[in-house]
């Protein structure tokens, strides 16, 4: 039985209701009445549940699909402007218990070196991604409760937020480590992460059986409902995700959107992101072993039905993707991309790229730099910015400033000043250059004079004062 407000996974993520939704947007996906209203709907910013939104990805109409697109672009400049947020992952540790069938960490993986981090390297690490210019870090490790229990990653959080080097400092620390306790989620909040983030992988509970034969995280229910006993103990943001090819692309997004809707009916807050990881290659795994595996239209149609979904859902995607694919999605609804991503661990201290312990193929290898300049001739703003974390703008504090789009009242002047210590500490010349006239470009966009005053004022101040951390 579909109950979204059941804190059972198999109640608010039916297996039943999700085949009636895709039975529903089949026999709909021609229908252009239906089609507008649901467009119509979508156009008040307030979001479409997961059988509407099933009927627009299902939508087979050319010029209905171009309105989708289009209408997402709208939704996504609504709530997060031309702002995108840049993070790096840090792999802390590869050992794992599991043996998720699409994963080379997996245990029975023979010819993957087995690595974890000292206290001092996770150290080193740190201190090469703030030279960078990072400021935010998405926390990674292998399940094993030998090897990576939740002490260690404690541990780890402490050191990450103790290290400042010349400018740099860690800002906030989102984990993405295996489902776990109420007891040990009120640590990870207490530890100071910002988002809590799991992939569900898939929402498929027979196929979820068959990709997870072994492990703790074989078991459908306790993944599933993890984001809730997080929210249980403390942690405000959470980060939803499948890796989508894994089964039928429109199974999990009904299913991703049916968890949205739970988070939001139970805890009065939906995710604060949603990730759009998809199969790839990597050290023993073949992506043509995964006959789901989605193409590049249909990743972008995805990640546009979710904007128009979610519109309030910061929406990530990764190094996983190539450069003219990132480019594509940036227009229809991501908000967050990585930057300058090493996948293995230690990764960042080595000069070459190393290949024998990374997660996943990268497909977009350019540096930070790089990235930060593509971003700025696209006319996006990339951010730095952490300051809602550390105001305590967090679940639905956050959520009810998104949602009555007064969060760009702080988001701006934000990811203005954290571009403009990159720019001082860490660009080179030429992005340097553009990133100045951008800035200049983009301050008359803040709608309140005096926030503009204080934001000239505080940009002078890091230029050449010195001065650092500012934030609205």
């Amino acid at each position: 039985m579909y109950d979204k407000n059941s804190l059972k996974a198999e109640e608010f993520i039916s297996h039943e209701e999700i085949l009636e939704s895709l039975e529903y947007a089949d026999q709909n996906k021609n229908n252009d009445k239906l089609i507008d209203e649901i467009i119509k709907k979508a156009k008040e910013c307030k979001g479409l549940d997961h059988r509407e939104a099933s009927v627009l990805l299902a939508c087979e109409i050319p010029e209905k699909n171009e309105e989708i697109y289009k209408l997402a672009e709208e939704i996504k400049k609504e709530f997060y402007g031309n702002r995108i947020v840049l993070f790096a992952p840090l792999y802390l540790s590869n050992y794992c218990v599991n043996n998720c069938t699409y994963c080379p960490y997996h245990h029975k993986n023979k010819t993957i070196a087995r690595v974890k981090l000292t206290q001092e390297q996770i150290k080193n690490e740190v201190i090469a991604l703030q030279d960078m210019g990072h400021k935010r870090l998405a926390l990674e490790a292998g399940e094993d409760p030998v090897n990576n229990p939740i002490e260690y990653i404690l541990e780890s959080i402490d050191t990450i937020y103790s290290i400042k080097h010349k400018n740099g400092a860690i800002r906030r620390v989102n984990v993405n480590i295996a489902a776990t306790t109420v007891e040990n989620y009120r640590k990870l909040h207490d530890a100071g992460i910002g988002t809590y983030i799991l992939f569900q992988e898939t929402y498929h509970k027979e196929s979820y059986k068959v990709l997870h034969p072994q492990g703790p995280k074989s078991d459908y229910a306790y993944h599933t409902e993890a984001m809730d006993r997080a929210m249980e103990g403390g942690i405000d943001d959470v980060g939803l995700g499948v890796l989508f090819g894994l089964d039928k692309y429109r199974y999990e997004f009904a299913g991703l959107l049916m968890h949205a809707e739970h988070l939001e009916a139970v805890h009065g807050v939906g995710p604060h992101t949603i990730s759009v990881p998809r199969i790839c290659p990597a050290d023993d795994i073949d992506v043509n072993d995964f006959v789901n595996a989605i193409s590049d239209d249909i990743f972008a149609k995805i990640v546009a039905c979710i904007r128009i979904a979610v519109p309030y859902t910061g929406m990530i995607v990764s190094t996983r993707e190539s450069q003219k694919t990132r480019e594509r999605v940036l227009h229809l609804g991501i908000s967050q991309i990585s930057g300058g991503s090493r996948t293995s661990v230690g990764g960042y201290t080595e000069e070459e790229r190393p290949e024998d312990t990374v997660q996943f193929d990268v497909s977009d290898r350019r540096s930070l730099d790089e990235v930060i300049k593509w971003l700025i001739d696209m006319d996006y703003v990339p951010s730095f910015c952490t300051a809602c974390y550390r105001e305590g703008r967090t679940g639905d504090r956050f959520m009810s400033l998104c949602k009555a789009k007064q969060i760009q009242n702080c988001c701006l002047p934000n990811a203005l000043m954290t571009l403009e210590e990159y720019l001082t500490d860490y660009a080179s010349e030429a992005t340097r250059i553009a990133g100045e006239q951008l800035i200049a470009r983009n301050i008359p966009d803040i709608t309140n004079q005096k926030v503009i005053d204080i934001t000239k004022e505080r940009l002078e101040k890091i230029k050449n004062g010195g001065e650092r951390d500012f934030r609205f």
